[in-house]
This record gives C-alpha cells, structure tokens and sequence, in this order.
C-alpha cells in the first residue's frame, strides 16, 4: 500500500493521530484479553473456590465485597459467642482444678524427679492443668481455638494418669473419680456447645452458597460488559481501517490487473478468504455461490487494498510452505477430487475476471 507521504506536515501529524489510535487499541487489546482471561478461568473451576482474590478487583464487583464483609462480620459474632463458651468452660476447670484430689495433676509430671523413667514410652502427650491454662490465655494465635479443644485435653489428664497408674493405686483413682465428675458437668454445657458448633456450619454453607451466587452475578455482567466492548471495539477498528484507507491513493488499473492476477494463485482455502473479504463490504455478493462474478473495478479502495494486503500475506505463506503431504489409499482419491474441485473453482475466479477485463477493454475502446 502506498499511503501518504509522511514529510507532509499534515500528513506528519494524521500519521502522528494513527499511531497514537493503534496505540491505544494494542492497550485495550491487552486488558479484554486479561479480562476474558478472567473470566474463561472462572467457569472453568466450576465455582469450586474462590477467585476473585485481588482486593483492587472487588471494587468492580460490590455483590462479592459485600459478601466478604457480612463473612467478617459473622466471624467476629462467632468468636465472641466461642469466647462466651470458654468463659462458661473455664468455670466448669476451675471447679475440677479446686477439688481436693485435683493437686497432682495441676503441675507436669516430675518425671526426673519422681524416677519414671519409663513414662515417655507410655505417655505419648503429656499434658497438665497449668499447661491448659497457659494455652486458654494465649493472645499469639496459638490458644484454643474452641472448646472441644480444650476439653480434650483436659481428658487427656485424667487418661494419661489412669493409663501410666494401675487401678489400685491412689493416682488412677483420683484421676478416674475427676474425670467422671468433669464429664458430667461437660454434659451439661454440651448442648450450647452443639448448638453453636450447628449454627457455624449452617452459616459457612449459607456463605459459601452466597458468595457463589454474587461471583456468578459479577461474572456474568463482566462477561455481558466484555460483549459489548468487544462490539464497540470492532466497530471502532473498523472505521479506523475505513480511515486508513481512505488516505492511500487509489488504486491503478494496472495494480487491479496484477491483484486479479495473484487471486487466482491463491490456495482454495485462502481464495475463500479473499471472497468473504469482498462480501463484507458486498452483502449481495455470494462468497460461497456455485458461480462467482468478481468484478474488481466495481470494488471500494477499502475492498482492493484490503485484499491486496491479504494476497500479499498469503503468498507469502505459500512460498514458506510449498505443497504439502499427500495420505495413501482413499485419501489419495479424496485429493484427486479436491483439487479438481479446487481447480474448477479457480477457472471461475479465472473467467471472472477475464470478463471484466473485457468489460474495461471494451470501455476504452469506445472513448
């Protein structure tokens, strides 16, 4: 194509103006393809996990930010009520540790001091009051988490005493006779213990379900959104084209004879692409007809460039990738008749446009 010449001032500056346009459709370009990006990977995992993770995204999705604070808001309601539970707990130790046959379990075992040399080959977690006590009032993260937790352990105790201990001796008797009397005081706050332990489940699948939901919505409106972006951007490169265009020369006869001419030595697959080339701008020309009339003269500078841009391209295609790799047996006859199909439908391009030079000759004859 010739455009322009760029040492025009005027031209300097429309040269300057499309740059700057190509520009900015490379820019827009690179954010639908991360956004289709986005979205493609988002109904690929099904809504298994979450995806929208990046806390600059969710300004673009209120449905999902909305759902992360509710999600904030019961988690905070839920550890208050978990530490109301604890509070409660911690009523229920503090009357097992006050008891009278409670001393030797409120210190670790002095192992050394006591000889039990064996005692770490029977007890595989030691564990002691004042050591649950510490861990209940831990502020680093590394406390209790809920009140199962903490019973537990407290179990835990009384079982590493009865198991280390034989039943006639005064350690596994004391331990037993505690650990009947906290379990019955356990049965009693049981009950809260189960209702909250319902409730966090119900509430994280009710969540979980919600943010779903508001992921869907998002997406969908982002995948919505993208559409029509997508519509406006086509429609906008394809007027910058028609621009483009417009500024080159018009194309000679003798580039129009030389088009026609390397038309008819494109591939039939590449000819097929330069026929709906014409159509877009024709929409009465019938790219796919058993017949083809192609009358290059009668097609727009924008049509003519075009296709001389895509022959040019095609060749050179061609050229990098001369013939190709025939099969065997049926696949032979499969080819013979494709190309006498191919050959066939490029006679016709051939005598369409023979008839249009025609059509010219006869033109400036009669001048």
């Amino acid at each position: 194509m010739d455009p322009m010449n760029a040492a025009n001032p005027e031209n300097a500056a429309e040269v300057e103006y499309f740059s700057n346009r190509v520009d900015e459709i490379f820019t827009k370009v690179d954010k639908l393809e991360k956004q289709v990006s986005e979205v493609e990977q988002f109904y690929s995992a099904s809504g298994n996990s979450s995806i929208v993770k990046d806390k600059e995204r969710e300004k673009h999705f209120p449905g999902v930010k909305k759902q992360r604070q509710d999600a904030s808001h019961r988690e905070v309601a839920a550890s208050k009520r978990m530490q109301e539970l604890m509070r409660q707990f911690a009523t229920i130790l503090r009357q097992i540790t006050q008891h009278k046959w409670a001393w030797p379990f409120l210190k670790p075992v002095d192992v050394e001091g006591l000889g039990l040399h064996d005692y770490y080959e029977v007890i595989e977690k030691p564990m002691d009051f004042s050591t649950i006590e510490k861990k209940m009032d831990a502020k680093d993260g590394t406390g209790y988490k809920n009140v199962r937790e903490i019973y537990a352990d407290v179990r835990l105790v009384f079982k590493n005493a009865m198991r280390y201990n034989e039943e006639k001796d005064d350690v596994h008797v004391m331990a037993k006779t505690l650990l009947e009397k906290f379990e019955e005081k356990w049965l009693q706050l049981l009950p809260k213990v189960a209702e909250e332990e319902r409730r966090r489940t119900e509430e994280d699948v009710e969540a979980k379900l919600n943010m779903q939901r508001a992921q869907d919505a998002a997406y969908a409106k982002m995948a919505r959104d993208l559409s029509s972006e997508l519509n406006e951007f086509d429609m906008n490169l394809k007027k910058l084209r028609e621009m483009v265009v417009q500024k080159c020369r018009k194309m000679t006869s003798e580039e129009k004879r030389s088009l026609g001419t390397a038309l008819t030595q494109l591939s039939p697959e590449d000819l097929s692409k330069a026929l709906e080339i014409v159509s877009e701008t024709n929409p009465s020309f019938q790219a796919t007809a058993q017949e083809v009339d192609l009358d290059i003269d009668a097609q727009s500078e924008y049509t003519l460039w075009r296709l001389k841009a895509f022959v040019k391209d095609s060749l050179k295609g061609q050229a990098r990738n001369p013939g190709g790799i025939s099969g065997s047996g049926n696949n032979n006859d499969n080819n013979d008749d494709n190309k006498k199909s191919n050959s066939r439908r490029k006679r016709e391009i051939c005598d369409a446009l023979a008839k249009t030079a025609v059509k010219r000759t006869k033109k400036l004859s009669s001048l």
